[in-house]
């Protein structure tokens, strides 16, 4: 069974947040609020963020980088019953972020003006977005970065649908890379994706690693009319939750609410 979520579904979240071994929560974040939730939002970025956001030269930019930064802290501190100013991240070999010492796994995509957030306990996991826009290199990437089979399963789709054809394939590339933490580290070509029309997200080979199409599943997001999003997570048996940010902007960011003990130590429930 594929997860999938739709725009449709992403529900404001209940005060009482409360993670579950079998759910994946996404959340989808609105990147151009009101100024006084930006405000709010950037009041919680650490100086190495603040810094960060600083050598956006486009305010455009910068604050998109203050909403994205600041809603992934409210978020994960509501998880952990932390304040978001107060939560610490470290980085792997390749710069994907992780909270030290504790089970909650995290990965943040954005494009234009929506950002998605995963978050499950202890799965690994990947999420990417992308606009739908016309590019008229899309074959050569394709050619270049694509796997051999991914190749002639694009080149099979009509014309008239190669667009989407492209972005389904490379946000469920780029989902599986970030899940994996090695990033362009491992070369586009050396694994296969699904991305035919009406194909269920899967991963089906990669170079040198036959147990992984095992390992790994993978759900379709639907971010919204001219985005296409997916997410791979680690293991099966899971289901998907879809939560608007704006939900917890209207709560009062920082509200602290109770949740269990287990996710505030790192301890998963039985």
């Amino acid at each position: 069974m594929t997860p999938t979520s739709h725009a449709q579904n992403w529900h404001d979240p209940p005060r009482g947040l409360v993670l579950a071994r079998d759910e994946v929560h996404v959340w989808r974040i609105a990147l151009d609020p009101p100024g006084h939730i930006v405000e709010r939002l950037a009041s919680f970025l650490s100086a190495d963020e603040q810094a960060r956001a600083a050598r956006f030269l486009a305010l455009i930019h910068r604050t998109r980088f203050q909403v994205a930064r600041g809603t992934l802290r409210a978020i994960l501190g509501r998880y952990l019953g932390r304040e978001p100013g107060r939560i610490e991240f470290a980085y792997g070999e390749h710069g994907k972020p992780f909270l030290p010492g504790i089970d909650l796994r995290f990965n943040m995509a954005h494009s234009k003006d929506v950002a998605l957030l995963g978050v499950s306990d202890g799965r690994e996991l990947g999420i990417d977005i992308e606009a739908v826009r016309p590019l008229e290199d899309a074959e050569r990437i394709v050619a270049r970065f694509f796997s051999a089979r991914e190749q002639a399963d694009f080149f099979r789709v009509i014309p008239a649908e190669r667009q989407e054809a492209f972005f389904r394939g490379w946000v469920r590339k780029e989902a599986y890379i970030k899940a994996i933490g090695m990033g362009l580290a491992l070369p586009l070509a050396d694994f296969d994706v699904t991305l035919a029309p009406g194909e269920p997200p899967r991963l089906l080979h990669v170079a040198n690693q036959p147990d992984a199409p095992a390992r790994w599943t993978f759900g379709e997001l639907d971010p919204g009319a001219g985005f296409q999003g997916a997410i791979a997570v680690e293991g099966g048996g899971w289901r998907l939750c879809g939560f608007a940010a704006r939900g917890l902007w209207n709560e009062g960011l920082g509200h602290r609410t109770e949740v269990s003990a287990s996710r505030r130590t790192g301890v998963s429930p039985e």
